[in-house]
Order: C-alpha cells, then sequence, then structure tokens
C-alpha cells in the first residue's frame, strides 16, 4: 500500500498554492514583486491587495487600467489577478512579457517577477519553464532563499531529487530556522532511499516547530517504513489534529484509516 504524503507533485486549489509536500498547498507562497512609482503607488498597491482578494473584479479594473497607460504597473496586478482565478499558464506568460518590457530603471525587480512566474508554471504543470524561469530569477538573485526552494520544489517535481535536495541545502544554509525547508529536503532524501538523513532532517524540523503537521506526516511514512506502525499512527493522527481543514490534515487522515484497514 502507498501511504500518501510529500508526493513532489502539485495539485490546482485555489489561491496561490501547490502542491510538493502537503503542506504547499496550506502555504501560499507567491513573491510579491512591488514595482514602486510615485504617481501610482497607491493605485498599485490597492491593485494589488484586491487581487488576491477579488481577482476577477480586479482583473478588469487593471485592464482598464492598462488601457489608460497604466504599463508594467496594470500588467502585474492583472497577472496576479489571473493567477488568483487558476489561469496559471496564461499569467506565467504575462509575466515573462512583463519582464522582457521592463524600463531600465526597474530592471532590479526581474528576479522576482522571473519567480513569480515559475511558481505560476509549476502551478501550471509546466516543469520546464518552471525550471527555466526559477533559473533565471536565481541568476539575478542567487541567495534568496524562497527562489532556491522553488526550484527545488520543480526538480522535485520532475524526479530530480539529488538535485533537489542541492538547492534544498542552499536554502537551509540561509534560512537554519525554516523548518518547511528541512519538511521538504526530508521528503526528497526518502525518494533517494536515504531514510536516515530524511528522519535527521525532521527531527531538525520538529525541534524548531514541534506541532509542524508536514513534518509529523512525513515522519509517519518514515515510521511506517521502518515498520513502527504504532508510531506512525500517532504522528499521523497529530498531523490530522494540527492540520485539521488542510491537505495534510486530509491526507493524515486517509493514512490512518489505510492503516487501520491493513490493506498492505
Amino acid at each position: 500500500m502507498t501511504f500518501l504524503g510529500h508526493k513532489f507533485r502539485f495539485q490546482v486549489v485555489i489561491g496561490l498554492t501547490w502542491l510538493f509536500a502537503a503542506s504547499f498547498l496550506a502555504n501560499p507562497s507567491i513573491v510579491h514583486a512591488q514595482l514602486e512609482q510615485a504617481d501610482s503607488g497607491e493605485r498599485y498597491r490597492s491593485c494589488l491587495e484586491n487581487a488576491y482578494q477579488r481577482p476577477e473584479d480586479t482583473f478588469e479594473m487593471a485592464t482598464g487600467w492598462i488601457g489608460e497607460g497604466g504599463a508594467e504597473h496594470a500588467r502585474h496586478c492583472a497577472a496576479i489577478a489571473l493567477i488568483e482565478l487558476g489561469h496559471y499558464g496564461v499569467a506565467a506568460q504575462r509575466l515573462e512579457d512583463l519582464v522582457k518590457d521592463l524600463p531600465e530603471e526597474k530592471l532590479d525587480f526581474q528576479s522576482t517577477l522571473l519567480a513569480q512566474a515559475g511558481q505560476s508554471w509549476l502551478l501550471a504543470g509546466d516543469l520546464d519553464r518552471a525550471y527555466r524561469a526559477q533559473t533565471a530569477a536565481l541568476q539575478g538573485d542567487p541567495t534568496s532563499v524562497q527562489i532556491l526552494t522553488d526550484r527545488g520544489i520543480t526538480l522535485a517535481s520532475a524526479g530530480h531529487y539529488g538535485e533537489a535536495v542541492d538547492d534544498f541545502t542552499q536554502a537551509i544554509l540561509k534560512a537554519p530556522g525554516n523548518s518547511e525547508i528541512f519538511v521538504y529536503r526530508a521528503s526528497a532524501y526518502r525518494y533517494l532511499g536515504e531514510e536516515g538523513l530524511a528522519a535527521a532532517d525532521l527531527e531538525t524540523a520538529l525541534a524548531n516547530d514541534p506541532e509542524n503537521p508536514d513534518a509529523l506526516l512525513e515522519r509517519g511514512i518514515l515510521r511506517r517504513l521502518s515498520g513502527d506502525e504504532a508510531g506512525a499512527r500517532e504522528d499521523w493522527v497529530r498531523a490530522a489534529v494540527m492540520g485539521e481543514g488542510t491537505p495534510t490534515g486530509e491526507l493524515a487522515q486517509r493514512n490512518i484509516e489505510k492503516l487501520d484497514l491493513n490493506l498492505d
């Protein structure tokens, strides 16, 4: 029987989220790019805020703003609204087109917009384009924890677990207190058959955050693989409680049911 957890694949859900490790569904992390400009800064900030709350109305408003000469601010806001509406591929292409058209004084924002495009391509299921966008983003911002983590997720989603570990490791070196990245790397290690390294990462994640439902879900899988059904069930029960109402909690509950049915 296959127990469910960090599958290095993604599903589409409402919001800026994806599934790599169950936690990614519950933790939106699309990077916010602020293309500051005095004459449209307040309108731009308001547009971005509304894009996450009322994306359909905001897309129509941003489209009208583009027609008024809103330039990159309006185009970026429209792309964010499209992501929220689930039009990931269209949004990703718009973000990449925006990068090409950025005026010279705003080139510093290329990496952030490319990172957004990469996340959008991942949500759209185009791993090749996600990887290319994220790699380009890292060229401009090679120390970004978020972009390194994103590219690691893309690599793992494509089955390149060793390379994913490399990106997660670089991210961890820069953010050693980020429990989620340890969970992601633990999942990659598990797929590589490095269960000892996976267990060590989960120990660190849970030391930093003892009630982390994603770490508990993943540790339960490791315990089940080692034959410790009681330990696995204990972790999954805690994950189901801590992650109630989230995809992580749902996966934990399904694993408990599978274990209790004893259908191996």
